[in-house]
């Protein structure tokens, strides 16, 4: 039965503890993030550097329209800190070692 806020917690349908949802669960918990810190850096730099006078590696003006600019550095952005972000979740996601094994060549 649907109330005058919303639906009922009983007409949700159920999480399933399949892989699609915590595959979901972690690509949420990078891409969000990363999304908003690209905006964060997007703002500091541009804030400092005017994107009409940026330049090529060999000295020749960018010629693309300011939007263009914003546009791409943003998408530079977000794909550096996501792959940032997911490596870190991969870090943290690691099996942990028992306590009685060492490592090739470390001393016992």
């Amino acid at each position: 039965m649907n109330s005058p806020i919303g639906p009922s917690t009983a007409d949700l349908p159920e999480v399933q503890g399949d892989g699609s949802s915590r595959l979901s669960r972690m690509a949420m918990a990078v891409v969000w993030p990363s999304f908003l810190m690209a905006g964060v850096m997007e703002a500091l730099v541009f804030a400092v550097v005017d994107p009409s006078d940026l330049t090529w590696f060999g000295g020749a003006p960018m010629d693309l329209p300011r939007q263009a600019i914003y546009t791409l550095s943003f998408l530079l952005f977000w794909l550096v800190i996501g792959l940032s972000s997911s490596l870190t979740l991969l870090l943290a996601q690691l099996p942990d070692q028992p306590e009685n094994t060492h490592p090739r060549a470390w001393p016992r």
